[in-house]
């Protein structure tokens, strides 16, 4: 009997856009696993499934929860928004993996924020670009200012992951003021909220106006480089083909 767990990024959330891959891994297992949010997100679209969930802050535990079941013989689906190996379970899954040799396991990718977002947005990522998470629950915020210094030192484009929760509610604004060292307060920035799903918003704005926007944990940021400018109501990040 394979004992085998999938590891799968489902994307932003609508079945729209998790890929097919994805989407045939899912209706193949018996069990899915994964944060209750989103978990929620797609139990409505696999009514028959078992369905194991943890809370936030448990992700070791829903990982070897996930593993225990696949070792039992289940084909099981550890879900993750967006991509799976972008701040998601895949590499905890496999760091885990020595304790259940006899699974194997297969990483589905998935869209992630950075993408998703950036579509919606226009072409902000177009060229170079860094992905920057401001939650520092795994990180210390020592490390955190050093990735955006250097990002901000080396003109990328910046993603910004979890710009903001209750706890840290003012972390976009201290990250904005970072960057102000050494980008221009008119830089071309972009904020989405809700990617795929209800309450789904777009907003272009400047880094100075950034600092103080209302952001949350399903906002996903765009930071531009020096070269980024609105084009048509869009963010653009032109990689310079004119110029070839």
């Amino acid at each position: 009997m394979e004992k085998k767990i999938y590891v799968i990024g489902m994307g932003p959330g609508s079945l729209q856009d998790m890929t097919i891959r994805a989407k045939e891994a899912l209706e193949a297992c018996q069990v899915i696993a994964g944060y209750t949010v989103y978990v929620d997100l797609i139990r409505g679209l696999f009514p028959d499934k078992e369905f194991l969930t943890t809370p936030m802050k448990q992700e070791t535990k829903r990982c070897r929860m996930a593993l225990e079941t696949a070792a039992q013989g289940k084909a099981t689906a550890m879900v993750c928004s967006g991509d799976a190996g972008v701040y998601g379970m895949a590499g905890l899954i496999l760091e885990l993996l020595p304790e259940f040799p006899q699974v194997s396991v297969e990483v589905v990718p998935g869209v992630t924020a950075a993408l998703s977002g950036g579509a919606l947005l226009g072409a902000p990522l177009t060229h170079d670009f860094a992905v920057i998470s401001l939650s520092d629950l795994l990180t210390s915020m020592e490390t955190i200012e050093k990735r955006l210094r250097f990002a901000a030192q080396g003109d990328f484009s910046i993603c910004i992951y979890n710009p903001s929760s209750k706890k840290r509610a003012g972390y976009l604004k201290w990250a904005c003021g970072i960057l102000m060292e050494y980008q221009s307060p008119e830089t071309v920035c972009g904020m989405v909220r809700q990617i795929g799903r209800e309450g789904q918003a777009v907003e272009i704005m400047t880094l100075k106006e950034l600092q103080d926007a209302d952001a949350d944990m399903f906002t996903t940021v765009f930071v531009g480089s020096s070269a980024t400018r609105q084009v048509m109501g869009y963010m653009v990040t032109p990689r310079g083909y004119r110029d070839v």
